[in-house]
């Protein structure tokens, strides 16, 4: 299975750029894995807020493989510990899902064409995280997951 995450905005800031890039390799070590950073459309700011999401929607479609299994991040979606998301990823392996995707949207979210696509819809938390610390946290809690996987000691309980 290999994961891949998509996010869309501006490449890493250097201030996260260390951390994400030492939690992806950290993930290598269980499952093939990439970043992709989505530009935002250009001229983003004279779009509304329905039309930027509705471009965004349309870039990260292109990009997906039908078999691809969306996991959108939302705010509305299913809180999960980090047992529930190590479970998550098990799951998807023993289906043998090709490919996981991890989506992190533009600054107004995700359009609703990508949460109807998704498979699942993920919430982090209640709380509201600028997008680089989204990114950092949950490439963190993606190694956290197979970490549980494979009973090693970076997770404690």
């Amino acid at each position: 299975m290999k994961i891949q995450l998509l996010s869309i905005g501006k490449n890493h800031e250097l201030f996260v750029k260390e951390g994400i890039e030492d939690f992806t390799k950290r993930i290598s070590k269980y499952f093939p894995v990439s970043w992709n950073v989505i530009a935002p459309p250009k001229n983003a700011g004279a779009f509304s807020e329905k039309e930027l999401k509705k471009k965004e929607a349309e870039l990260v479609l292109q990009m997906l493989q039908k078999e691809d299994y969306l996991v959108a991040l939302d705010e509305r979606g299913t809180q999960l510990s980090s047992e529930g998301l190590a479970k998550f990823l098990q799951s998807r392996a023993t289906e043998s899902t090709k490919t996981v995707v991890f989506l992190v949207g533009g600054a107004f979210g995700l359009d609703e064409a990508l949460l109807k696509r998704a498979n699942y819809k993920w919430s982090l938390s209640q709380l509201t995280f600028p997008h680089q610390l989204v990114r950092l946290i949950l490439a963190e809690q993606l190694y956290r997951a197979c970490s549980i996987l494979r009973n090693e000691k970076y997770h404690h309980q």
